[in-house]
């Protein structure tokens, strides 16, 4: 793993009180302590990450061809991790071919061109529901155990 490398994705939104980041989707307390994480506290961030793309995006987007996504990923200079998920790799590809719907052809994805809009903005509307579940779900979680810890020091 290179420290350098985040899941930044150059649309920072938690600058603007939001609790998630529309972005990158990591919550407000990850993007602004990353730097200061351990490379295993970063792996289990990029680890519930992925796990969200994978949900999303292999039922919506499938893989045509391996080999050429990650021929295209590379030529596009992503950087990923070696572990990068399918998922993560899909994101990447979308996210280029959205913009440049021409290039869809060497992405190796099963999405045709006068679709890639469309599945671009379900995707963002459902995995920045997913992220908010998952921060709202870990508050809660953390709510619970300091509760938990109250009685039992009480």
């Amino acid at each position: 793993m290179t420290t350098a490398l985040t899941p930044c994705a150059g649309k920072c939104s938690t600058v603007f009180g939001d609790s998630v980041c529309r972005g990158c989707r990591r919550f407000s307390h990850e993007v602004i302590h990353w730097n200061r994480y351990s490379l295993d506290e970063q792996r289990l961030i990029w680890q519930r990450l992925d796990i969200q793309l994978d949900q999303i995006l292999l039922p919506l987007v499938h893989i045509k061809d391996e080999a050429a996504l990650d021929a295209f990923l590379r030529s596009q200079q992503v950087r990923l991790l070696d572990n990068a998920s399918a998922g993560r790799k899909i994101y990447h590809a979308l996210r280029i071919c959205q913009r440049n719907p021409a290039c869809h052809e060497r992405a190796g994805l099963s999405v045709a061109p006068e679709h890639l809009q469309k599945t671009w903005q379900l995707f963002e509307q459902r995995i920045y529901s997913l992220a908010i579940a998952s921060f709202e779900l870990a508050w809660l979680r953390a709510a619970q155990f300091g509760e938990t810890v109250m009685e039992t020091q009480g």
